[in-house]
């Protein structure tokens, strides 16, 4: 679509935010500035001319062929650069307009839920209704999932994209992909609902801002994923730690033969889980959605559900409620803090993450925490597109100079020079004890795994600072207060306040400045056996506190 050099882009007239404007309306005074004056050939030309025959050599009868030639190689040349000039001001113009497409709100949208609820299916069938994937690519994996007699996996074929996913059925790895609704660019993180892929789990709800709950309405399979060991349960608990805020609950697989569309079914399922979404510290009726779908045959995904499929559901669809929900925002001019999740070469070092806090601009330096290494962006990709800028809440990918790809790790945190993120070794914590492996005791020198925001690291809890009555704290007189008693060991259910001690510097934040970079889980053996939240980190510049 062609622009006029001058004239700011449409996208930037239909937005509202004034601030964006303000910005653009810089960036096309700072091109025209800088934009070479267009010269017209004739003008040049005639300039040309004249100023050859004041040359020397006039006097004498040259060949009048000689300055035509000069003046065609003039032409042409101004002409070219001409082209050139306009070339550059289109290319501005669409990169312009491409930045302030990205300003639609962005949310990223993680699928969660036991092994075999349909996540991927579900997720497949959104990105087939949204229009990401073409009629041939769904014949070809209907084709291919027959071929393994297993007809009802081709959706799911979208998001499970490696062989080993696509033969057992299972999600390993987070997949990802994209979508776009009227007001909303969603990026859908498939999250693997396996007990052995947990830590993956972890890793794809710790970037996501609202949850899909996939529950399978099929006899037998809500009661599996819901009882104990189970991962419906699991799943919702790491949601609320890692600050998922929203849940849409969507009961799944309605249209198979046990289930029929039958309300009873759907009721029974929401009366179960409520009370436990709100053990788990939902408000049910503010940050919790249910509804009934069919992943398989798109039922109630994109568009309402007919009355002659299910003649009780009077509710929005799918696509509704995730345009309308409403998500807390984050401080775009705030430092900036995002957690690496990955990093690859690619002419130069790129690392992959999500955009916690600040804005994140070509040309900016920044520092990678915890090395202290300095370096500057190059550049900044969002969906495959490059961009010029990109705010919180954004996966993203940003290329460095400065530094080389095996000097990051995965938990690495690229943050402001100004104020960097804190790197500790040790740090207070409130925690809450979820399940303790048979025959734990919770006590000092207990050592787990400790999972925050991209960190996975071994930890040790070398002191149990003092266990919290919730029930007394609510009504507890602050006047009366009474001396701290430190407990020896805790029990299941006890929220206590503890120092945790790790290896190696990690990159967190009190939990009350920065509640992504704050927020962990402890797992032991494949079982998550605490969530907390930091409350105190050793003063700045120093890793540990000092005696």
């Amino acid at each position: 679509m062609e622009h006029d050099a001058h004239a700011p882009p449409p996208a930037a007239q239909e937005l509202g935010d004034a601030s964006a404007s303000a910005s653009v309306v810089d960036d096309w005074a700072r091109d025209e500035d800088t934009e070479p004056m267009a010269v017209d050939p004739h003008h040049a030309a005639a300039a040309a001319a004249t100023a050859t025959e004041d040359g020397e050599g006039v006097a004498d009868a040259a060949p009048p062929a000689a300055p035509a030639e000069d003046v065609t190689e003039i032409q042409s040349s101004l002409q070219s650069l001409e082209l050139k000039t306009n070339a550059a001001a289109h290319e501005d113009a669409q990169e312009v307009v491409e930045e302030e497409k990205e300003t639609k709100r962005h949310l990223n949208v993680v699928f969660i839920g036991h092994v075999d609820a349909g996540k991927s299916t579900a997720g497949g069938q959104i990105l087939f209704l949204s229009g990401q994937v073409d009629d041939r690519t769904i014949q070809k994996y209907e084709k291919e999932a027959k071929d393994k007699s297993r007809e009802s996996w081709y959706m799911a074929y979208i998001m499970d994209t490696n062989e080993e996913e696509r033969l057992k059925g299972k999600t390993v790895e987070v997949g990802r992909a994209h979508f776009e609704t009227e007001t909303t660019r969603f990026t859908i993180l498939d999250a693997p609902g396996h007990k052995s892929y947990v830590p993956n789990m972890i890793s794809g709800a710790s970037q996501a801002d609202i949850g899909v709950l996939v529950i399978s309405a099929r006899k037998g399979e809500f009661e599996t994923g819901y009882e104990k060991g189970g991962q419906t349960r699991e799943h919702v608990l790491l949601a609320k730690t890692l600050g998922v805020a929203k849940l849409i609950v969507v009961i799944n697989k309605m249209d198979e033969p046990t289930v029929k569309w039958s309300k009873e079914r759907y009721d029974e399922i929401e009366s179960k889980m409520v009370p436990f979404l709100r053990s788990s510290g939902y408000n049910v009726k503010k940050d919790v959605h249910f509804l009934p779908i069919s992943g398989l045959l798109g039922s109630n995904m994109k568009t309402r559900m007919d009355k002659s499929i299910c003649s009780w559901w009077d509710g929005p669809c799918l696509f509704e409620v995730l345009d309308c929900i409403e998500v807390p925002l984050r401080d775009p001019k705030g430092p900036v803090r995002m957690p690496i999740i990955d990093k690859y070469k690619d002419m130069g070092t790129v690392v992959m993450g999500k955009i916690e806090s600040g804005t994140i601009r070509e040309g900016d330096s920044l520092l990678v925490m915890p090395n202290k290494t300095n370096v500057k962006v190059i550049g900044i990709s969002l969906d495959e597109h490059k961009v010029r800028r990109a705010g919180p809440a954004e996966n993203v990918r940003v290329k460095l100079s400065g530094i080389e790809d095996e000097d990051i790790m995965a938990g690495f945190v690229l943050s402001s020079i100004g104020n960097p993120v804190g790197a500790v070794t040790e740090f207070n914590a409130q925690l809450q004890i979820l399940e303790l492996l048979d025959n734990a005791i919770f006590t000092a020198g207990y050592k787990a795994v400790l999972h925050i925001h991209s960190v996975v690291e071994e930890c040790e809890i070398v002191d149990l600072i003092e266990e919290i009555d919730m029930k007394k704290k609510k009504e507890a007189d602050p006047k009366k207060k009474k001396p701290k008693r430190k407990p020896l060991f805790v029990k299941n259910g006890a929220v206590v306040v503890c120092r945790i001690q790790v290896n190696n510097l990690i990159c967190i934040e009190n939990f009350s400045d920065f509640p992504q970079l704050g927020r962990f889980t402890l797992r032991t053996e494949g079982k998550t056996v605490a969530v907390g939240k930091v409350v105190a980190i050793p003063p700045a510049g120093s890793p540990t506190f000092s005696a």
